[in-house]
């Protein structure tokens, strides 16, 4: 029996979603978290596929670990929580090359790409959809600067140190990028409530006209009406 799981790597714990899958097996599902969170260790705040295969008769099982998806060791990798809410107009992080090239080493053996350079570019196009930049450039600028040979020095040495200087390069950049798009939300929300405010003012506008007295209600003249005639007033004795 196979039974495909998704955890927290190291932490697994149980809870509904365990108990249903394991439970009418019969078998000690403490056995199994404690045997899970041992192969996944490596993997600790990260989530981690896990398939256990079982036999039904003697509860004995093996466990097989796959790499957890790239986009979860990208965020492992940059300590980000999650990944842009639209990462066309919101970047998160900037990760080096070196950075990539670690999260490829993890997932190069469950990859279908034919060689280590392949395997950093499909992490590199990971980054476009979490909205990471990538030495400064978006996903798909540094995927050409990899083609053109660019970074061919790290990806044969498999680099994976980023120095000090670097890194302050980087944070530099990221921290202009992060300003930016600062200034552009702020200019959006101002527009957005100035439009707003617009909407509001012609609203009441329009309401104020409504309810302005018509030409020729009662106590107004019509046009072309003769004032109404006053009062004759008694005679002098």
């Amino acid at each position: 029996m196979i039974i495909k799981l998704l955890v927290d790597g190291g932490e697994m714990k149980p809870g509904p979603a365990v108990g249903q899958k394991l439970g009418p097996i019969g078998i000690n599902i403490g056995d199994v978290i404690a045997k899970v969170n041992e192969a996944t260790k490596q993997f600790k705040g990260t989530k981690v596929p896990v398939v256990l295969d079982i036999d039904p008769k003697t509860k004995e099982f093996t466990i097989e670990v796959s790499s957890p998806p790239t986009s979860e060791l990208l965020k492992k990798e940059l300590n980000l929580e999650k990944g842009s809410g639209d990462h066309k107009k919101e970047k998160v992080a900037n990760i080096s090359i070196e950075q990539v090239i670690s999260v490829a080493k993890t997932k190069h053996p469950n990859m279908l790409a034919k060689d280590f350079k392949s395997a950093v570019k499909s992490v590199v196009g990971s980054c476009a959809s979490i909205g990471v930049l990538v030495e400064n450039k978006v996903a798909t600028e540094a995927e050409k600067e990899i083609d053109k040979g660019s970074f061919d020095k790290e990806i044969i040495e498999q680099k994976i140190e980023v120095s000090p200087d670097k890194k302050a390069k980087l944070k530099a950049y990221f921290d202009s990028v992060v300003k930016e798009q600062k200034a552009v939300q702020e200019a959006e929300e101002a527009a957005k409530a100035e439009e707003e405010a617009a909407k509001t003012k012609e609203a009441e506008g329009a309401a104020e006209g409504e309810a302005a007295p018509a030409e020729g209600a009662e106590g107004a003249p019509a046009e072309g009406e003769a004032p109404a005639a006053e009062e004759s007033k008694p005679a002098e004795k």
